[in-house]
Order: structure tokens, then sequence, then C-alpha cells
């Protein structure tokens, strides 16, 4: 999945019968990022999807929103018009009415996931979801953004199978939402949720380039004390760190798509092909093309095996 300058990325699946017999299958995922001052929601979704945010709409699924930045609003018709900021997950039900936006002034990005099925209607019926309870704390969690990336990436490819893959991670984010939102894990402290939200950020800009020093400044922390908290929490210094999603993506291009090593390292903003190669030969020991032949000959064989 290429990088969009627009910020919007979105799949809409199509479900035959033998994925409905599964129990479980996803209609629509994506991510969009809206900036401040900017019209909402964006064009281009089918009618099935059509919404005005003053009027609400009607869906015939559920669906998860995850707010990861900014600020907007939500209500529905067990929910009274309430504030939503970042760390919120929406919880949508099919057949009610619903509105939320983000606030001119702020924006917001928000990802999104639409499922239906006889699984989860029947949570709905034990009340393991509820139309009551429709915003959902579970602060800024770097796992659940790399849920709906992983669920972006496996509707974009469409393969053999895709929906049971999606129904699975489907049934992930729901046992990581309950868990985070029920239990309160995500409160680490303002700390945890600092060092998450650079995470998150990373992850969202790792097409692009990230400073870590302004990254302190728009946490609002010096960069002296972001490092060192950053490091104690992952392991890694935010520089480091920010490398290695780079690398960890670069892996994926090299043995998932056939873009050369230079529209690769072009994709990722490295500086030239050929510090894309040097840095990577250093990390992971081959070169790009090494990798790639090894990737694929050790995917290859375990088809096989399979």
């Amino acid at each position: 999945m290429d990088y969009n300058d627009l910020g919007v990325t979105f799949k809409y699946l199509i479900v035959n019968a033998m994925d409905q017999k599964y129990g479980l299958s996803v209609n629509t995922v994506g991510f969009q990022s809206i900036h401040p001052d900017t019209p909402y929601p964006l064009k281009d979704h089918p009618s099935g999807y059509f919404f005005n945010a003053q009027k609400g709409r009607v869906l015939r699924e559920y669906q998860f929103v995850y707010i990861t930045k900014g600020h907007g609003v939500f209500a529905s018709d067990s929910t009274p018009e309430t504030a939503v900021s970042k760390g919120k997950l929406l919880v949508l039900f099919p057949g009610q009415w619903h509105t939320y936006r983000p606030l001119l002034q702020t924006g917001w990005n928000e990802y999104f996931i639409g499922f239906e099925g006889s699984i989860i209607d029947n949570l709905l019926k034990n009340s393991f979801l509820s139309k009551e309870n429709q915003l959902l704390d579970v602060g800024m969690n770097e796992e659940l953004v790399n849920l709906f990336s992983k669920a972006l990436e496996v509707a974009e490819k469409d393969k053999t199978f895709a929906q049971q893959y999606l129904a699975g991670i489907v049934m992930h984010m729901l046992g990581l939402v309950l868990s985070v939102s029920q239990n309160k894990m995500f409160e680490v402290g303002d700390v945890g949720q600092k060092i998450e939200s650079a995470k998150i950020i990373m992850n969202e800009h790792v097409y692009k380039d990230v400073d870590v020093e302004e990254l302190a400044l728009k946490l609002n922390v010096s960069y002296s004390w972001f490092r060192r908290a950053f490091k104690e929490y992952t392991g890694y210094a935010p520089a480091k760190y920010f490398q290695e999603l780079k690398l960890r993506k670069a892996k994926q291009l090299l043995v998932e798509s056939s873009k050369s090593v230079k529209e690769i390292s072009y994709i990722l903003n490295y500086t030239s092909a050929e510090h894309f190669f040097s840095i990577f030969k250093k990390r992971t020991g081959f070169t790009p093309i090494e990798y790639r032949n090894y990737g694929r000959e050790t995917e290859h064989e375990s088809m096989e095996i399979n």
C-alpha cells in the first residue's frame, strides 16, 4: 500500500455466499486524515455509505471508528451528542441512526472497519457490545493501529480466504478493545500515553520523515525527556525506532511487491537508493535483492509444505 498524499485510503470488499457462512465478513476498511478547515465527509464512497454529517445516516453493518488525532463530536439514537478526542473508538450498529464529525478547527485522523455476521450478532445479544456504550476509551494504542493497517493490507491484496483472515483481525480488535476499555489497561499514565502517541505518529508517517525533536515539541515535552522516556518504554531511541519501522516496511515491500530497490527507496523517502542499500545491508546482513530472493524462496517453500 503506497503512501497517499491525500492521507486517504479505503477498500470496499465483495462478500460471497461462502464468506457469509463463516459467520463474520468485512465489507470495508480504511483510513482518513481530515485536515483542519476541510469539508467532511470526503467524497467517492459508494452510495450505501453516503454520509451527511448534519443529517446523519443508518448503516446495514457494524463499524469500528478509531480516532488517533484531533477532536470532534458523536451522536446516535441512543447517545446524546458527545465530545470525541483522540484515543476514542466509536462502535456503530446496523439499523441505528448516528452521526459524527471532526471539529473544523482541528480535523482528525480516523481508522474504520465495517463488518457483519452471526458471530457479532451473538456478541451483541450476550452484551459484549452495547448500544448504550458506543464511545469506548482505549487510549492511544499502537497495537490497535497495527491491526487496522494489517486489515488494509489484507483487503488490498484480496487473496483467497482474505475474508477469513479479516474476520480474525476483527475478532482480535474486539478482544483488545474490550480488554483495554473495560479493565483500563491503557491507564499507564501520561508518560505511556505520550509514547504511544509518538509511536502512532511514526507509524502513520513511515513513508515520510519524522523530526524527533519536532515530535517532542508537538507532545509538549522537552526532547531530552522524550528521548529518555521513549528509550525506557520501547528499548529504542526515537530516531532508531522510526528507522526500524522503515526497515520493516522495506522488507515487506521487497517480498510482497515487484517494485525496484530504487522505487522502494523513493517511496520510503530515503535520500538515495545507495543510502537505502547501505542501511539495509548494515541492519540485515543482506542486500535488498538478496533479502527479496531469500524471502520469496522461504515463502514458496512454506506454501509447498502446506
